[in-house]
């Protein structure tokens, strides 16, 4: 277990380590180990944090979509499944379109708020039905989209070519700040879904089984989801909508590492991170000098992906 555990944290600091080098102007670490102005300047203010938020997105989509394929039992259940990440392009499209400033604290509320909706929707005498917070997750990402594409056929071409890209899904330059704060979210809640594994095992298998072995379903079922919904709209508030970590990233591991939470948790933080900093790697050199929604790379890898999946879940 922990060869392998050692295996995906090396991995990911070899991405880490690698991809600042790379982009329209490749560097050399030598270069940036004897202080030259413009490789160090390039490493430190502008690649070096888009490296940094890539990993901690990477790895918290990853561990959010290995949750709630386990919660959902559901194979093809994604980070964006209940309808959070929907909420949070719909407050930053609104922030957009309406001239709010700032992006990051609408998309955060439109996320909270959908989640509320979700859970809300889905909570019947004090219990979660799994099967009736897909559907509420299916139609609040739905309703949300809908209001998406009307805010944004009012808008200015500016506005709506700014919510287009939003909406691909990009990595940016953040501050320490912003990277601090997201890794705050991040490593706790990870940390505590790890320390919870041997719940997730359980649910993956059914409710009644989980019960039966002394698990709160409900109360269990509340933690995972929020954790989830949390990490996700965390996420989308810096980073918007990038899809198929999630889904690639945890299926890759399972068929690796077998179906043990406890190992995938710790994999899947290393794996995603590793697998979105290549990813964004691809995306600054793939029409240099011009910068590609790392987005649009990871649905060109996890497309054909999902449709094996698809295929190989038919009888």
């Amino acid at each position: 277990m922990w060869i392998r555990i050692a295996i995906s944290f090396i991995a990911m600091l070899a991405a880490i380590a690698l991809a600042p080098l790379i982009g329209s102007s490749a560097l050399s670490i030598g270069d940036v180990l004897n202080k030259d102005p413009v490789a160090t300047s390039i490493f430190w203010e502008v690649r070096a944090p888009r490296v940094l938020l890539s990993a901690i997105a990477g790895g918290g989509l990853a561990v959010a979509g290995l949750l709630f394929q386990a919660l959902l039992r559901d194979a093809l259940a994604t980070p964006y499944t209940l309808g959070i990440s929907s909420g949070s392009s719909l407050g930053a499209v609104m922030a957009i379109c309406f001239g709010w400033g700032a992006v990051w604290p609408f998309a955060l509320a439109g996320g909270i708020a959908a989640l509320f909706v979700v859970l809300g929707i889905a909570q019947k005498a004090r219990r979660m039905s799994s099967f009736t917070l897909l559907l509420a997750g299916v139609t609040v990402n739905s309703m949300a989209m809908a209001f998406i594409l009307f805010l944004q056929s009012a808008t200015t071409m500016g506005q709506s070519l700014t919510v287009v890209r939003w909406l691909m899904g990009s990595i940016e330059v953040v501050d320490a700040r912003a990277l601090a704060l997201l890794a705050a979210v991040v490593i706790p809640l990870t940390a505590l879904l790890l320390w919870r594994a041997a719940d997730w095992n359980l649910l993956a298998v059914g409710e009644d089984w989980a019960a039966a072995r002394g698990v709160s379903v409900e109360r269990t079922q509340l933690i995972g989801y929020l954790a989830g919904s949390v990490l996700t709209a965390s996420i989308t508030t810096l980073t918007g909508p990038i899809g198929f970590v999630g889904l690639i990233v945890p299926h890759a591991l399972r068929l690796w590492l077998g179906a043990d939470h406890r190992v995938l948790l710790p994999c899947s933080l290393f794996g995603g991170a590793a697998f979105l900093v290549a990813c964004d790697a691809i995306a600054r050199v793939m029409m240099a000098p011009a910068d590609v929604p790392v987005g649009v790379v990871t649905a060109l890898a996890g497309g054909p992906f999902f449709i094996w999946l698809l295929r190989s879940r038919q009888p």
